[in-house]
């Protein structure tokens, strides 16, 4: 039996109802025989990156202990997207739910499929505010502290939302 990691998991959405749709995709991790949810951040809004011409994203970050190697976790992700109904159309469209491996305990890979750390991670508000909140002491493989990057972020503007993550 391979050991348990912690991982953490970025989850967004902007379509349909992105709150309903993190709840959805949050029940669907915590409900895999391969994964434990830890723990959850409040839920975020966002404005779009790259194609802003978009409704803006409900954003949070999951903390899962998994036996699933980093692959494995992403395929079991990208199963969850496509159960809850994500079609992929462009880079940065509007979508449904995008589930994102950004850490897998202190693993650095890079293959065609995924790269961890996430490689922009530590340039997102809407990535690194939900994951300070899970974990303040977290630190990126390569990077350093995650909290040495909230200046680089500070302009971005994020909004918590008053909603239950489950």
């Amino acid at each position: 039996m391979n050991s348990s990691v912690c991982a953490y998991i970025a989850l967004g959405a902007n379509l349909g109802d992105p709150v309903a749709q993190l709840q959805a995709a949050l029940a669907a991790i915590a409900a895999h025989p391969a994964l434990t949810l830890q723990a959850t951040s409040s839920f975020y809004a966002s404005a779009p990156v790259g194609y802003a011409d978009q409704p803006d994203f409900v954003n949070a970050v999951a903390a899962v202990s998994t036996t699933l190697a980093p692959q494995q976790l992403l395929d079991a992700l990208l199963d969850i997207e496509q159960q809850l109904g994500r079609v992929r159309t462009f880079r940065n469209a509007p979508r449904t739910l995008d589930l994102d491996v950004l850490l897998h305990g202190d693993a650095v890979l890079a293959s065609t499929t995924l790269t961890l750390p996430h490689p922009r991670m530590h340039e997102r508000a809407f990535v690194l505010l939900p994951l300070l909140e899970l974990a303040p002491e977290l630190h990126i493989p390569g990077l350093g502290p995650a909290a040495a990057f909230l200046p680089h972020v500070a302009d971005q503007n994020l909004t918590r939302l008053a909603v239950p993550a489950a």
